[in-house]
């Protein structure tokens, strides 16, 4: 069989075309004809390999500040003779880079791994008109291959001949576009007949088709194109070729790269670690030059008992003075925490157990709990400000349910009739000899898609003669119908129609209808669809009644649809017939000359009733997301089902709200015509100037307390390509940024019909707004991948449609719910308390260093230590590190029940509070202190020129020691003062750290140690605390320190005490002030609420005295 197949989308602009020799067999030996190279089949989603991980990641972790940093700082005491050794900075570095490493190592094996599962997939392909298995990775462009029932495509396909006689098949794209119900697909007309292997290996033909393209709803087209990840169902097999393999498949092309995500607190670390960086070089460069202005003085350069050797005095200055400043460096190096990153890294790993440890986030249903793929991200659960949720199977179950019906004014569910107050109808209305019951019915039994598979019978097996069916269709609704008329078939009738035309679903449209004919020869026209496509091609006398049911139903969130129909002469239908069947076989224009057919032909119908549909949401999911509202989150839906079904959904779980006025940029307000792009900004203006221009701006800066109207914005995938991909011609470069200002302003924004492309565009667009918002993405699919690798945080449902989405995600829960607790409580947390480690951390190794910097002046700048080389090592390994370990895991400093029922306190830590110039300056103000207290409290002690009885004088490494001592006991007790929550392990850390600082300085100063050249600590420790100067002194110091803190933390107490004290006050005198005006009998909105709220907490405020 020769042919030649141009399957190409005909009014899309063409980036070039593709020729596809199907089965490598040309058509003819004349043409003339070039192979084009194309990828190969397999599926790449890993980021290292075998022989890149080492450098590449390597790479990656040096790009970190404190990493390159530290390693400069090893490679400095290697090279140069330095004051400390090099395992003070190598050891720790080392241990960082090798974990993190096999972190990601292990991440990424995972990959490869469940690349490999994919690629290694057996597949059939038909050579000489015989199965031959392959693995999936080795399919080609061109091979026609043989896919069986409930197996997946392994490559994008041009559907050929099917096992079913009409050339159909049956699949789910759940994968690809969250859609789990069946979609069917019609072959290649032309080859519908080669339905066996030798029949189809006789095709000789090539396809022309464009080259890939990752857009899911144009390009080739729903009818003849099967994708990679969509599943063959209902069918025994299909044949098809390969047209898109690998990395050009649909699914491919809408992956998103996995990149490294980096958490704000990452980032301000850095911004700290600066600081930090030129406070150590300040110090280094006053010392360097001070020390040569003290070496100015020939006495002080080379003093009788110290004079230079000649290696020493040959040497230039300028080199001596480099080498000096190394040495200061390197002296001072103990103020950046190169341990800091070592806790971090521990404090991430160990606080991600208790996401998973929490039972209250497992699902008995599936029998799993929360996961942590990525815990690099812990803390950026506290700080997210948009929250973009897949619909299907996220926030729905996706599982519809006939509720009820209303026939005429008369309400029916189960069966029974209830009749309202406001049916005007007075018995059972005839439509040309058939009740409204009946007619209704048969609507509803006649005009769908639905197939019927039905169920195996098994051997053996009596008493049940009733045959058992399943329902399969591309619209989840329509089964419901279905099963729905089934259940109120108390009106039987038995009858059989012939089908002869189906007028499908469009979204601009909104309507589906059929035309049927019974075996009478009378010709039928049943249409369902939105009450905004119905009503106005019905008669108008027949709209109140039932748009009354209408109304109700959509105020309860079920989805709603009108049934009207209308009887035809057969001279109407030939012409409807002929008119159908020259659109179809249209090459130009088709879609156009399709809708203006259907547009024609359901006109003038007769309404018989509407259907409410519930579509069920996932338990409690409303009022997480109002939480979610209150907690200042703005919450998108990104789907890519169609616009009534997401809509309903939103007004179903409170996204949108009855008082929320709807804008939309879809199809269907922009229009189809050549000038959309003129509608579309028309449209953008006037909702830019709605929204932004009109808004009524608030007198001296203070906030309006007139209840402002909420807006929702609608926006399917065609119209956000128009935006984001403007024609050249246009002249609409700003359309981006006027859309970005109205989602802004917008309450909440719903996004329909989405190529999983674009959801990772919108995410990328808030992401990269101003102030960089924290953007969470939640998905249960394949097709969410995308938008959770692109989000600053990943939460994937562990849902129907496999679990690709958990895979690939941060953070994995069973049930859309368990986002309330991850992040008002996990996340509000786990950024406290890695806040408090980060600022703490730089403050206890400001106190360190200070004390270092300030003996230099006492010591001629001669690069001595004040503390012992034990002491710099173990200071921040040993001495302070568990305490502050334990805090940043166990610290609660409100209660994870007041966090989840409160969400108004997760705004309290947002906008990254507890890590901004402000708090960080007060840490660092608050070390200074501490430090100069230190070293002067202690130099003051020391003017006495003898602190023992027998007139002996301490020594300097007693004087380092006394120092080290205040320190090391502040610091502790600092952080004990700061803990709320306390456990039996913050007290075994915090006065089992205490204690094991003076075991230890007992233990090292006790013994004489043969592997040290000086025994300069020896009984340093014991004989320091035979002085009563030293204990008085030491505790002094210590209450002194922590006098400002212990003053802030009394003052702070009594001034909550007053403020709950008044505020206890404050109902009783409201009474009397003037209360915004509410509309009576309108229920308030979310935001509303807020608004009143915020009032009065600020009037509180205001008041006080």
């Amino acid at each position: 069989m020769d042919c030649r197949l141009r399957v190409c989308a005909g009014e899309e602009k063409r980036v070039g075309t593709r020729t596809v020799v199907v089965g490598h067999r040309p058509v003819s030996e004349t043409d003339a004809y070039v192979a084009q190279k194309f990828c190969d089949n397999r599926i790449v989603s890993s980021k290292y390999t075998l022989w890149n991980f080492l450098p590449k990641n390597l790479f990656e972790q040096f790009r970190r500040i404190a990493n390159f940093y530290f390693l400069i700082i090893f490679l400095v005491q290697v090279i140069v003779d330095t004051p400390t050794s090099p395992v003070t900075s190598g050891l720790p570095l080392f241990f960082v880079i090798t974990v993190t490493a096999i972190k990601q190592g292990y991440e990424d094996w995972l990959r490869h791994r469940a690349d490999n599962e994919v690629n290694k997939s057996n597949v059939f392909i038909v050579e000489n008109a015989k199965q031959v298995q392959k693995e999936s990775e080795k399919i080609k462009v061109g091979d026609i291959v043989e896919v069986k029932a409930d197996e997946t495509f392994p490559c994008d396909l041009i559907f050929l001949a099917s096992s079913s006689p009409d050339g159909t098949c049956y699949v789910t794209t759940a994968s690809l576009d969250g859609e789990s119900n069946f979609k069917t697909h019609y072959a290649v007309r032309d080859t519908t007949v080669l339905c066996t292997d030798e029949a189809i290996d006789t095709l000789t033909a090539t396809i022309e088709c464009e080259q890939p393209q990752p857009d899911l709803y144009k390009s080739l087209g729903p009818e003849n194109l099967l994708l990679k990840g969509a599943t063959l169902k209902n069918t025994q097999k299909i044949y098809g070729v390969a047209v898109y393999t690998g990395m050009e498949t649909k699914m491919a092309l809408n992956y998103q790269g996995k990149s490294q995500k980096r958490s704000a607190v990452e980032k301000s670390i850095n911004g700290f670690l600066i600081v930090y960086l030129c406070i150590l070089l300040s110090k280094a460069t006053v010392c360097t030059t001070l020390k040569y202005v003290w070496q100015s003085n020939p006495f002080n350069d080379e003093p009788w008992y110290n004079e230079k050797t000649k290696k020493e005095k040959e040497t230039f200055k300028v080199l001596r003075m480099f080498t000096d400043f190394l040495s200061f460096m390197v002296l001072f190096n103990f103020i950046i925490p190169v341990s800091m990153y070592v806790t971090v890294e521990m404090q991430k790993f160990l606080g991600s157990f208790f996401i998973s440890w929490d039972k209250e986030m497992y699902d008995e249903e599936i029998k799993e709990g929360a996961l942590v793929n990525t815990s690099d991200l812990n803390e950026e659960l506290g700080q997210v400000e948009y929250v973009f949720t897949d619909k299907t199977g996220t926030l729905t179950e996706n599982s519809m349910e006939f509720i009820e019906c209303c026939i005429d004014g008369h309400k029916y569910k189960d069966c029974i009739s209830e009749v309202d107050g406001f049916s005007q109808t007075d018995g059972p209305l005839k439509y040309y000899g058939k009740s409204r019951e009946e007619l209704f019915l048969r609507a509803l039994c006649l005009c769908h898609t639905v197939q019927i598979k039905e169920a195996d019978q098994v051997d053996g097996l009596m008493g049940h003669p009733e045959r058992k069916y399943t329902y399969i269709s591309s619209s989840p609704d329509e089964i419901a119908l279905v099963k729905g008329a089934e259940n109120l078939s108390c009106f039987i009738f038995f009858s059989r129609y012939q089908l002869l035309h189906v007028l499908n679903f469009d979204p601009v449209r909104r309507r589906m209808s059929v035309i049927v004919r019974t075996t009478t020869g009378k010709l039928f026209l049943f249409c369902k669809g939105a009450d905004s496509s119905i009503f106005p091609r019905v008669q108008q006398e027949e709209i109140q009644q039932t748009k009354v049911h209408v109304d109700r139903n959509a105020m309860d969130g079920y989805r709603t649809l009108c049934v009207a129909f209308k009887e035809l002469t057969q001279k109407e239908y030939d012409k409807i017939d002929k008119q159908l069947n020259e659109a179809k076989m249209a090459l130009q224009d088709r879609e156009e000359k399709m809708a203006k057919v259907f547009e024609d032909t359901e006109a003038d119908m007769h309404l018989i009733g509407a259907t409410a549909v519930e579509d069920r949401l996932q338990e409690q999911l409303a009022e997480t997301i109002e939480a979610l509202h209150a907690a200042g989150m703005k919450v998108w839906v990104l789907t890519g089902d169609k616009m009534e079904t997401a809509k309903s959904t939103c007004y179903a779980c409170r996204l949108f709200q009855t008082s929320t006025e709807l804008l939309e940029l879809t199809a269907r307000t922009v229009g189809e015509s050549e000038r959309k792009e003129d509608r579309l900004h028309e449209l953008l203006i006037e909702y830019h100037k709605k929204l932004i221009q009109d808004v009524p701006k608030s007198r001296g800066g203070l906030k309006s307390w007139t209840l402002t109207q909420e807006y929702g914005l609608i926006i399917d995938g065609a119209t956000l390509s128009l935006i984001l991909n403007p024609s050249q011609d246009s002249g609409s470069s700003n359309y981006k940024n006027i859309f970005l200002q109205i989602c802004l302003k917008c309450a909440a924004v719903l996004c329909c019909r989405m190529a999983p492309l674009q959801k990772a565009q919108i995410v990328r667009m808030v992401k990269n707004t101003k102030g960089s918002p924290i953007t969470l993405s939640v998905g249960d699919g394949a097709n969410d991948v995308s938008m959770i690798l692109e989000a600053h945080v990943g939460i994937g449902i562990k849902g129907k449609e496999g679990r690709q989405a958990s895979r690939n995600s941060d953070y994995a829960v069973p049930k859309f719910k368990h986002l309330r607790k991850l992040l008002l409580a996990h996340g509000h947390l786990y950024y406290v308390r890695i806040a408090h480690l980060v600022q703490y951390f730089f403050y206890k190794n400001l106190c360190f260093i200070l004390p270092q910097f300030l003996y230099q002046f006492f010591c001629g700048f001669s690069q001595q230590p004040l503390y012992d080389a034990a002491y710099l090592t173990m200071y921040n390994i040993c001495f302070t590190s568990l305490p502050i370990l334990a805090y940043s895991l166990l610290e609660q400093h409100i209660n994870i029940d007041t966090l989840t029922s409160d969400p108004q306190l997760y705004m309290k830590v947002s906008d990254n509070a507890m890590l901004q110039w402000r708090p960080f300056l007060y840490w660092t103000f608050l070390g200074a202190f501490e430090g100069l207290v230190f070293f002067f409290g202690v130099y003051f002690l020391f003017q006495n020129s003898s602190l023992e009885d027998n007139g002996k004088v301490f020594g300097n490494w007693t004087f380092g020691t006394i120092v080290f001592t205040v320190l090391v006991f502040t610091v502790t007790l600092k952080l004990a003062l700061d803990t709320r929550f306390w456990t039996w392990m913050n007290h075994f850390v915090i006065w089992g750290s205490l204690a094991f600082y003076v075991f230890f300085s007992f233990f090292w100063g006790g013994v004489i140690w043969p592997f040290l050249k000086q025994q300069r600590m020896y009984f340093v420790f014991t004989h320091m605390l035979t002085s009563v100067s030293t204990w008085l002194a030491i505790i002094l110091l210590i209450f002194i320190s922590l006098f400002p803190e212990i003053l802030l933390i009394v003052l702070k107490s009594i001034k909550e005490k007053n403020h709950q004290q008044h505020c206890t006050v404050t109902p009783a005198v409201s009474l009397l002030l003037p209360v915004p005006a509410l509309p009576p009998a309108a229920p308030l909105s979310l935001q509303q609420q807020q608004q009143v709220l915020l009032w009065v907490s600020t009037w509180c405020v205001a008041s006080q005295p």
